[in-house]
């Protein structure tokens, strides 16, 4: 099914024989990541610890974009999300707002306890025009809910978070949703399930687009 893979396998995969673009002039070079209150540590800095692996053998930039440039917290926003009232996050600092953000080749969204929040408008609305301009798309966990909410995902298929699956349901006009995946890749789309996922459909999306040799070094390096 040309476009369209349903992958529920690792880092293995990386052995396959997807083609690389040769021409260094039409690969990526502006990455962005979405950034929201409450969001998943490991969604972000999972598939960008790769990333900065692979900005060491090729010209790359990183976008870290929110609703303001104040630093985004990791931190739950309710007691509910935080019942032993635990002291114990992380947050980063954005380089750009939705507003001033820079045109992105590749647009990423993460997942976490704060892609139930109901103050995400903004952040939906920016993924949504944010997606047409980019060449690709890559979501991880539950920021494939946001896609979806964005129309990002309107008849294609995708995954998700499989502990929170039922939260899925009535996202996206007509999306496909796959349940045994570990990611889904569909046209431009990236689309992949729990939180150490992402890392993987981070890598064989580098193959796919970097090539086998650039993403099977970059696996074994973070290994």
């Amino acid at each position: 099914m040309s476009g369209k893979r349903f992958l529920g396998g690792a880092l293995a995969l990386l052995a396959g024989s997807a083609s690389a673009q040769d021409n260094n002039s039409t690969l990526p070079v502006n990455f962005g990541m979405v950034l929201f209150p409450s969001f998943q540590a490991f969604d972000v800095f999972g598939p960008l610890d790769a990333l900065n692996v692979l900005s060491m053998s090729y010209p790359i930039n990183l976008y870290l974009i929110s609703s303001t440039l104040d630093p985004v917290s990791t931190a739950p926003r309710s007691a509910g999300m935080n019942p032993h009232n635990s002291n114990f996050s992380q947050a980063l600092v954005p380089t750009h707002t939705f507003e001033d953000a820079p045109a992105l080749d590749v647009l990423m969204v993460p997942g976490g306890l704060g892609t139930r929040a109901g103050d995400l408008d903004p952040t939906i609305a920016y993924i949504a025009d944010a997606a047409g301009e980019a060449e690709y798309v890559l979501t991880v966990c539950t920021g494939s809910w946001l896609a979806a909410r964005a129309g990002v995902l309107d008849g294609k298929n995708a995954t998700s978070n499989k502990a929170s699956w039922a939260g899925r349901e009535g996202l996206g006009n007509g999306t496909n949703w796959i349940a045994h995946a570990r990611w889904v890749e569909d046209g431009n789309v990236w689309t992949s399930s729990g939180i150490s996922a992402g890392i993987d459909m981070t890598l064989t999306w580098m193959e796919s687009v970097f090539g086998n040799d650039t993403a099977t070094s970059i696996a074994n390096k973070l290994e």
